[in-house]
């Protein structure tokens, strides 16, 4: 079992030093209600509460009584450096502040506001009460040992309200400070969750893809095997067997990702949902490969699609081509419209461009014009990918280029793609 660590006697002290000084030099800021007396509202309890609300030392009262010391230490030494009271004097006047800050520690102590954090409006009661109850002893004990001071209706308004709007005032901040740091929290959360979920939508495409090429490998080992190719057989049964391998360690990644992001299992997906997706994984890309490049998106036609494996595949394909084709930097733009039943998607970058003679054989399997460090061709499969996909969802692609870039134009019929109404 894992235990918090607390901290040591030395940090203590210094959390202790810090609250005292901070709230010493915070009390001279202030202001003398009452004619006559040294009584003052300053932001002393202001800095004490805000630091014990966000920070709570351990030792609380100590805390206190170190603070008051601190105060009346701080008071006495300007008296003696800008005043012309003697010391026991001034002892006498400062004194009083001390019994303040230690019923006040001793209040929030017995208080526990660590615990009471959840519910501000009552701890803001409380402590404004807290605070009266030392305000009136500090009054009490400065009236008695330096000069008579009858208190009316108006100074017990006065010292009310003070403490009322002083520890409102401290909550209030600490609520900010708490809700800002609690917004960064959710906004890392969100940013977490949705790249979990964006990866998990591609390890659910791959493994599709998987399923597929470890059918196709075990067909073409029948084949091979019928044929009497037995050689080249078990070299497909092998190939099989490995994919399958990659298959059962992919399904476990997506289980433990399904578990941490996606409880529920969703087959819904809106068409922007998807863009995101695709524009986010290939931001990734573009830095991979050293490439400044801006994606513009436009969603003049937005649906729910039963077909996001196959729509992201289509579309992620398009997009990387695209990223590739740039040199250092550039552009890409993605859009969707409607037209006549059909769901019309554009993708346009600012690369080099296809020349005009190649367009007709750039969807053949294993076209590429694309090499490695190495020289190594890349395998040429994306665009024939594509190609399939469109065809299977009985769409159309028309593909323009230029010495300015290319423009993919994807047609794919609605209801092909979009969610039947039940």
């Amino acid at each position: 079992m894992s235990s918090i660590a607390r901290p040591t006697r030395r940090e203590e002290i210094m959390q202790m030093a810090v609250i005292a000084l901070l709230t010493a030099f915070a009390s001279e800021i202030k202001v003398i209600p009452f004619n006559g007396e040294l009584f003052r509202f300053g932001l002393g309890s202001i800095a004490f509460f805000l630091y014990v609300l966000i920070r709570p030392p351990r030792l609380l009262i100590q805390t206190g009584i170190l603070t008051g010391v601190v105060v009346v230490l701080l008071r006495v030494s300007g008296d003696g450096l800008f005043g012309d009271l003697v010391f026991a004097e001034s002892m006498r006047e400062h004194l009083p502040a001390f019994a303040f800050y230690v019923i006040y520690a001793t209040g929030l102590h017995l208080l526990n506001v660590k615990s009471q954090q959840t519910t501000p409006l009552l701890v803001g009661a409380l402590a404004a009460f807290i605070e009266l109850t030392g305000n009136t002893t500090e009054h009490l004990i400065r009236s008695v040992w330096v000069a008579h001071y009858e208190f009316g209706v108006q100074e017990w308004s006065l010292l009310i309200g003070v403490a009322i709007i002083r520890n409102y005032f401290a909550i209030g901040l600490y609520s900010a400070v708490i809700v800002n740091e609690q917004k960064k929290r959710i906004q890392e959360m969100m940013e977490l969750s949705s790249g979990l979920y964006t990866e998990t939508l591609y390890i659910e495409k791959s493994m599709k893809h998987i399923e597929q090429v470890t059918l196709a490998s075990h067909d073409l080992y029948r084949k091979l095997k019928s044929d009497g190719l037995l050689e080249y057989s078990r070299q497909a049964l092998s190939i099989a067997q490995e994919i399958h391998e990659v298959k059962k360690d992919a399904q476990r990644v997506l289980t433990g990702l399904t578990k941490l992001n996606r409880p529920d299992s969703r087959n819904m997906y809106r068409l922007s949902e998807l863009l995101g997706f695709v524009v986010t994984a290939n931001e990734t890309y573009a830095e991979y490969l050293h490439k400044q490049v801006s994606f513009h998106v436009d969603v003049s036609m937005d649906m729910e699609t039963e077909s996001a494996t196959a729509l992201l595949a289509l579309i992620n394909n398009v997009v990387a081509n695209a990223v590739e084709a740039l040199l250092s930097e550039g552009r890409i733009d993605i859009s969707t419209d409607g037209e006549d039943g059909r769901l019309i998607i554009l993708v346009r970058d600012t690369g080099k461009g296809i020349p005009e003679d190649l367009l007709p054989i750039i969807f053949e399997p294993g076209f590429t014009t694309k090499y490695n460090e190495q020289g190594v061709a890349a395998t040429g499969i994306g665009l024939s990918h594509v190609k399939d996909i469109v065809k299977s969802l009985e769409g159309t692609m028309e593909v323009r280029s230029n010495g300015q870039g290319t423009v993919f134009t994807i047609a794919l019929p609605c209801k092909n793609i979009q969610k039947r109404v039940e």
